[in-house]
């Protein structure tokens, strides 16, 4: 008898969604590009946060200031779960600046564990219990140039990983964003919500933080607080703000110190000595008088005068990643950006599955 499609339906289904023995005892096949992302569960949840009274009706509360995660989990998942948290929009780990695979699914295509986080106030976790504005800041030529893409707007670096030529890649990159806070008051109070998350054990308990720019700071000053050892590694695309000991003699920036540095006791800055491996990664282009990439060189040497693991790699001149943006995980050639934290995390032994024993 011939089935019907509905028997094939729920043929095809058991068979991609139910684990063979061949599967779960041997390793899998090396990777490929496109392999099927299978998923064991996905969802998501907020944590951290307040609970605060009316200030004039009893009994009526306001839950705020928590962070959000969206979760995906591989059918066969690794150990270490990767925890992407961008500043302005989590739309970066997604999709690739032509709109292409994003790191989001690259990762999942290799079995890790993916976490989406929003701190407090921003994007998905935007209730707040604070007054909070917004004023338009026409920020779309500003951020041409602080997003590497060239020199002065509109003047492309003639490499750049970007399709200029795409008016629809201009206008994803520059509308796919959340309002962002930034201030040190918002690092203190978006890295609470974190350290929550990171200690609780909700994301795993080996973490690797994937970041960009101003979220750089925000996962240093995690690990700082941080009372466990969940933290594993964080990766740093262009952080914007390190955390020094208050022995380095490092000043704190001025006023609302948006991108630090951010000064913290010397014990608890040992914390970040204690993560297996910190990277501190530069696009194409970048002088050696950028105010970050010098501050980054500072922050890993600290780190590793404290016995840790931190280095400072510039993917134009080092690994030939020619044109490489502010956000290389987006840009076109972001396979080869993937395959060095591939790299990375073999190196650190953080790529092992969960159910194989540490070697």
């Amino acid at each position: 008898m011939i089935p019907n499609i509905h028997t094939l339906t729920l043929l095809l289904a058991t068979t991609l969604t139910t684990p063979t023995l061949a599967a779960t005892n041997h390793p899998p096949k090396p990777f490929h590009p496109s392999k099927p992302i299978l998923l064991r569960q996905s969802g998501g949840f907020t944590i951290g946060g307040r609970v605060i009274p009316h200030p004039t009706i009893p009994n009526i509360t306001l839950s705020c200031d928590h962070g959000y995660i969206e979760y995906f989990t591989p059918w066969r998942p690794r150990r270490t779960s990767i925890v992407m948290w961008h500043s302005s929009s989590t739309q970066t780990f997604q999709n690739r600046w032509d709109g292409g695979e994003g790191f989001k699914d690259k990762f999942l295509r290799r079995d890790y564990p993916v976490y989406l986080w929003d701190g407090p106030r921003v994007g998905r976790a935007n209730w707040a219990c604070a007054p909070t504005s917004y004023a338009p800041d026409y920020r779309d030529q500003g951020n041409f140039v602080a997003w590497n893409f060239g020199p002065r707007w509109p003047e492309w670096w003639d490499d750049v990983q970007f399709p200029t030529e795409s008016e629809e890649a201009w206008h994803q990159a520059t509308s796919g964003r959340y309002q962002e806070f930034d201030s040190e008051a918002s690092v203190e109070l978006e890295t609470d919500a974190a350290v929550v998350a990171a200690d609780s054990g909700r994301l795993g308990e080996e973490i690797v933080y994937l970041t960009n720019s101003a979220s750089g700071l925000r996962a240093q000053m995690t690990a700082v607080k941080s009372n466990t050892t969940n933290i594993k590694g964080i990766v740093c695309y262009e952080s914007f703000g390190y955390v020094f000991p208050d022995t380095a003699g490092v000043a704190p920036g001025p006023g609302l110190n948006p991108f630090g540095p951010i000064v913290v006791p010397e014990e608890e800055f040992k914390k970040l000595a204690k993560v297996r491996s910190i990277q501190f990664l530069f696009g194409d282009h970048r002088e050696e008088s950028f105010i970050y990439l010098n501050q980054s060189r500072q922050a890993a040497e600290w780190i590793n005068s404290y016995g840790g693991n931190a280095e400072v790699i510039l993917l134009g001149k080092e690994k030939g990643l020619k044109g490489t943006t502010h956000i290389a995980f987006a840009d076109l050639d972001n396979d080869k950006v993937a395959e060095l934290l591939d790299e990375y995390l073999e190196e650190n032994r953080l790529h092992h599955y969960a159910e194989d024993e540490e070697k």
